[in-house]
């Protein structure tokens, strides 16, 4: 295969950013087609897009060809199975994730599908089984921090056994603001879980059981939302993990993580770029938007998921790694309304995939 003819279902914020980062500067892949509910927003991608020149040396890969024509196909179904589609990006809402997925093991199409994988832990491992069944990995989940530089650094340090055994991961998590209508269960389901794929990552472990607790709540959030939330994470090697997630924290958008080991500790997330003085202050800028701290992982996320499918392999989190962070959201949600622990119960993983 020499090119890669994607189509993204769901051109929203982030289908909208896939489908551009494929268009303008993904090697090796060619955007053919978009599908979302909306059709004046997809028809305007569309036409943005087609013929679009690819960037020169984008993203340190070399950079893309340029893109042809881009359709729309209105129901995305139509589009998971259109003989000129060979890979699906799904960015549409998590409540649809499922019948897209076992959409997509039915064509036989390669699938980067943003997180949730589905929107329950029972869907979830359905489309782990379905997946399995077919005879080979077609599913990469969306958690990009995996992909992301200084996390991958972080990842590299800690499993060089340098600082000895890792003992306890810090996580902090906030967003400027959350749209109207995103609930306290979404904070878990849709911000937290970020948190829950990155300490079974780093911390080379599934949560055993998760406590998620929250104080009185910003004035600035609806009434009824359970904002900031602080969750406590047990893995099953003894480790431990915590995270505060403020998703209406106002100043902009701040991920960091501290991992605790036998001797030191690591710190990512601390802010780039100028540092300033002056006028009698000091300090850098914070960026409003998780796009822009992520953009790299985004960008190498993209390409990795191009160049794997191409060798038809999978190079990132798998449908195991979605149906796991399901569980463990699950638990956090039941946790967060009785206040207290709630062990994570997942299915034997060699019964499932042995």
């Amino acid at each position: 295969m020499s090119e890669l003819r994607v189509g993204v279902v769901g051109v929203g914020i982030m289908g909208a950013d896939h489908a551009e980062r494929v268009a303008r500067q993904t090697s090796g892949a060619r955007l053919v087609a978009v599908s979302d509910p909306d059709t004046a927003r997809a028809e305007a991608l569309a036409a943005r897009l087609s013929g679009t020149a690819g960037a020169s040396g984008a993203a340190g890969f070399g950079g893309a060809p340029g893109n042809g024509p881009v359709r729309v196909i209105n129901d995305p179904l139509e589009l998971i199975a259109a003989a000129d589609v060979d890979a699906v990006i799904l960015a549409s809402p998590g409540f649809a994730h499922a019948e897209q997925l076992f959409a997509c093991l039915e064509h036989g199409k390669p699938v980067l599908c943003e997180k949730p994988l589905t929107m329950d832990a029972a869907s979830a491992l359905q489309v782990v089984e379905a997946e399995h069944k077919v005879g080979r990995q077609l599913i990469q989940v969306g958690f990009m921090r995996r992909f992301d530089p200084e996390y991958a650094e972080l990842k590299q340090l800690l499993d060089s056994g340098e600082l000895g055994r890792t003992l306890l991961l810090h996580n902090v998590h906030r967003n400027q603001s959350a749209p109207p209508g995103f609930r306290s269960e979404m904070i878990v389901r849709d911000s937290m879980v970020h948190e829950v794929d990155i300490a079974r990552w780093l911390l080379d472990a599934e949560i055993t059981q998760i406590t998620v607790q929250a104080p009185k709540p910003s004035s600035l959030v609806d009434d009824g939302v359970r904002d900031p939330q602080l969750a406590v994470f047990q893995l099953a090697n003894g480790t431990m993990a915590d995270v505060e997630v403020f998703v209406n924290f106002q100043v902009g958008y701040e991920v960091r993580c501290e991992a605790v080991a036998e001797r030191g500790s690591a710190t990512i997330g601390l802010g780039s770029g100028v540092f300033t003085r002056a006028d009698g202050q000091w300090g850098g800028a914070m960026p409003a938007d998780f796009r822009v701290r992520f953009a790299r992982a985004y960008d190498i996320e993209v390409q990795r998921w191009v160049d794997a499918t191409v060798r038809g392999e999978i190079d990132g989190p798998t449908a195991w790694d979605g149906y796991a962070a399901a569980a463990v959201c699950e638990a956090g949600i039941e946790s967060l309304t009785s206040g207290r622990p709630v062990d994570v119960t997942l299915a034997d993983k060699d019964e499932v995939l042995g």
